[in-house]
């Protein structure tokens, strides 16, 4: 019988976000991987997953989540929790990933997955969607992404503030994630194009410490590295002008 790895949104944080497929996906696979930093501390996958499994049912594996300088040994990483999770699959058959947002967006399950691929070409791989940060802070801010014919772009700043620009210079709205080290470089991005009036951000959505701003309140000042931006597109308040 083929082994099975489930990649489960669990959403931006807030455990009465997972959905409900989420919640069961959890509970009927024999294992629950939650990754972990190599600082070992508690992450919000495993947080938000407590609130539906015991604890005896999660599993924490390493992943260099925080390394982006030296490539050898984020790899050397990678196939330690990949080769953990193939351990896992071949002992009890069906094992679920947690995985904050979405496992589809950005997200850590999507090496996991082809690294399986390639340990147990067998394994059936799915996955059950979540919700975003920029849904949440949407949600939370009264931001609207889209109306009518208007694009959205993503953009995760980690590729460079020169990337949202780019974006912030073309219609419709523009997210940004992991914004927080580049704070400085994304309010400049958005005064020189005009968006920071509109613009909000938010960090730790759904959790203790949550916060919900203005953009044009940022000052330069570093920001948590989960933090999310939404720079809604330009707007002349017609109902329905962009049908």
């Amino acid at each position: 019988m083929s082994s099975r790895l489930t990649g489960v949104g669990v959403g931006p944080g807030d455990p009465e976000l997972v959905t409900v497929k989420g919640v069961n996906a959890l509970r009927a696979a024999e294992v629950v991987v939650v990754p972990v930093m190599d600082t070992l501390e508690r992450g919000r996958a495993e947080a938000t997953v407590l609130h539906y499994v015991s604890g005896d049912k999660v599993v924490r594996v390493v992943f260099a989540l925080n390394e982006r300088s030296d490539h050898a040994r984020r790899e050397a990483a990678w196939d330690a929790a990949g080769e953990r999770v193939a351990q896992l699959l071949r002992a009890h058959g069906s094992v679920a990933f947690a995985t904050i947002g979405d496992p589809n967006v950005y997200s850590t399950f999507t090496y996991l997955a082809q690294t399986i691929g390639e340990l147990l070409p067998g394994t059936v791989v799915e996955t059950v969607p979540g919700i975003t940060a920029m849904q949440d802070l949407a949600a939370r801010s009264g931001a609207v992404l889209t109306e009518g014919t208007e694009p959205l772009t993503l953009v995760p700043v980690t590729a460079g503030a020169a990337v949202l620009k780019d974006a912030l210079s073309g219609p419709g709205t523009v997210v940004a994630y992991k914004f927080g080290r580049q704070a400085a470089e994304v309010a400049e991005a958005l005064r020189e194009t005009g968006r920071i009036e509109d613009a909000v951000w938010g960090s730790a959505l759904g959790l203790d410490g949550e916060s919900i701003r203005s953009a044009a309140e940022l000052d330069g000042t570093p920001l948590p590295y989960l933090s999310t931006l939404i720079a809604p597109a330009r707007r002349d308040g017609t109902r329905g002008g962009k049908l």
